[in-house]
């Protein structure tokens, strides 16, 4: 493979941060929606709180995720700019539509939805890392599935723990402990999603023969891609904000601390083994646990279900940018 010229690689590393940036904005709401929505903490305190959590993950967690993306989507042998072009407009394209809409999509698997029609494009379906793909798959049915069991076992726990506790007292205990809650998913929030673009940008570097032969994610695109997260998120992205933490349900601190505890924990378990979840099924996943706690009909079923439908189109449709601008690139 010809190397590119270096000004167009250094282009291609500023998309991909450019996607990462995206991916902090869009996803600003994961982490801070129910502090907000708590009253917890008013908003531009609560996003900086984020930012910092975010940007501090890599201190906490290994790069997995980052090698799963960088290898375990489509075969890193027929990866070339183009593909990486395609795979990153794939996703920051319908990032920027989703986000129009109020609609918390997956940033995650609209990255590894471009991936896949970009890779496909180019070499067909022999590109294809299937293993990889069936488990960040199988992610967008099991991280919201144990988000939701997670945050509802912590609503049994604590209702029988704070049983004696006037709902006064409760309030202000957990007003406290929201603030350890909301950094926890935050950590959890910049330690997955973060090193999916620092997998985009390593395997970039390694087609070009940039990496000594052996794939691996220098410091530099780590501290880079965690600045560029941290940046995005304290920008926040308040129509998001707005559908996960008030139109889905109503929340109360204590309800807010069990949600952000069992998404992050979730999180948590989701970046040690290396897959590339969403942060964004796992957080619904359990304010629906939440609130189905109280009563089913305290989820709006109809918002939810508008946000399954957005998850179940996010892989093909960023799959069809990507295959859509991978192609146009082959046209100069």
């Amino acid at each position: 493979m010809d190397p590119i010229a270096f000004p167009l690689l250094v282009a291609l590393i500023a998309v991909a941060l450019a996607f990462d940036f995206l991916n902090g904005l869009h996803d600003a709401a994961n982490s801070i929606a129910t502090i907000v929505s708590t009253r917890v903490l008013k908003p531009q305190y609560a996003v900086a709180w984020a930012a910092f959590f975010n940007f501090i993950a890599f201190l906490f967690f290994g790069l997995h995720v980052a090698t799963t993306v960088g290898k375990g989507i489509v075969d890193a042998a027929i990866i070339d700019p183009q593909v990486i072009f395609g795979a990153l407009m794939g996703a920051i394209s319908w990032n920027l539509i989703t986000w129009g809409l109020g609609i918390p999509s997956s940033s995650s698997h609209a990255l590894v939805g471009g991936l896949l029609g970009a890779g496909i494009s180019k070499a067909g379906l022999s590109a294809v890392v299937w293993n990889g793909v069936f488990m960040t798959s199988a992610a967008i049915v099991v991280s919201p599935a144990v988000g939701l069991f997670l945050a509802l076992m912590l609503v049994l726990v604590i209702s029988w723990i704070f049983r004696r506790f006037t709902p006064q007292g409760a309030d202000r205990v957990f007003r406290k402990l929201q603030l350890v809650s909301a950094s926890l998913y935050s950590l959890g929030h910049g330690g997955n999603d973060a090193q999916k673009t620092m997998g985009i940008i390593a395997v970039l570097l390694y087609s070009q023969g940039m990496l000594g032969g052996e794939f691996h994610v220098p410091f530099w695109i780590v501290i880079s891609c965690q600045a560029a997260m941290g940046l995005g998120t304290l920008l926040g992205g308040w129509k998001i904000v707005h559908t996960m933490g008030s139109k889905i349900t109503r929340l109360t601190p204590a309800q807010g601390f069990c949600a952000e505890t069992g998404g992050a924990i979730t999180l948590f378990l989701a970046t040690h083994l290396g897959v590339p979840v969403s942060t964004t099924h796992t957080i619904t996943g359990a304010i629906v646990g939440v609130g189905a706690s109280r009563r089913l009909s305290a989820v709006r079923w109809n918002v939810a279900s508008s946000i399954i439908v957005a998850w179940v189109v996010t892989l093909p449709a960023a799959a069809a940018i990507g295959a859509l601008f991978y192609g146009l690139t082959r046209l100069f």
